[in-house]
């Protein structure tokens, strides 16, 4: 008998320096919250669609090109994205190459709930993560082909990991997480009363 795995899903998951300094982590929060500050036109978005949240994606989602810590931040994720699409084993092509196209803020107080989604358009999406409360939420992501199943049956209860039909990331200051942007993830609500504070970024092929 041949049993073999096909057409797996892959995310990225390390540390974004050996040792990220509390430095660069303060001024990212410090800016963070300056975009919240300074961003109207997010507020009154975040307002209408993100109860208890605040995000700059629907306004400031450029942010990687303002300078600052945010400019900072891009640069040292160059590496895991080369990292990540090697191991894809993509073949760029020449005069191409993974270009990020939209930097943003998200700020989840108490109760704040970032609904299942995904990133159209884009080739990889992922999180760093600046602010995270002890017992945050984590990261949640969803089989892709849940859609395609048409009346399975249900995994068992203690299944092997490959075989779950979502997937909890913990997540916690200072990593980044990395995930082709088809992937549906969401965020359940934040336990915590304090805030959850995390930079999502998209990369295209330019």
């Amino acid at each position: 008998m041949s049993l073999q795995s096909w057409f797996p899903t892959f995310i990225y998951d390390a540390p974004l320096q050996k040792k990220t300094s509390q430095k660069f982590l303060s001024a990212l929060l410090e800016d963070s919250y300056k975009v919240r500050e300074n961003d109207r036109n997010g507020q009154k978005w975040s307002r209408e669609n993100y109860p208890n949240g605040f995000t700059s994606y629907s306004s400031m989602n450029r942010l990687h090109k303002t300078g600052s810590s945010f400019w900072e931040l891009e640069k040292k994720l160059s590496p895991h994205l080369e990292t990540f699409a090697k191991y894809l084993e993509w073949d760029l092509g020449k005069g191409r190459k993974l270009t990020m196209t939209d930097c943003w803020v998200n700020i989840m107080r108490q109760y704040a709930v970032h609904p299942l989604h995904l990133h159209p358009l884009s080739v990889i999406s992922g999180t760093f993560y600046v602010k995270i409360p002890k017992a945050c939420s984590s990261l949640r992501f969803e089989d892709p082909r849940l859609s395609k199943l048409m009346g399975a049956p249900p995994k068992k209860s203690l299944c092997r990991p490959e075989n779950k039909q979502q997937v909890l990331y913990p997540v916690e200051a200072g990593k980044v997480i990395l995930f082709e942007s088809w992937l549906r993830h969401e965020v359940r609500s934040n336990p915590s009363q304090e805030e959850r504070v995390s930079i999502s970024f998209n990369y295209h092929w330019l």
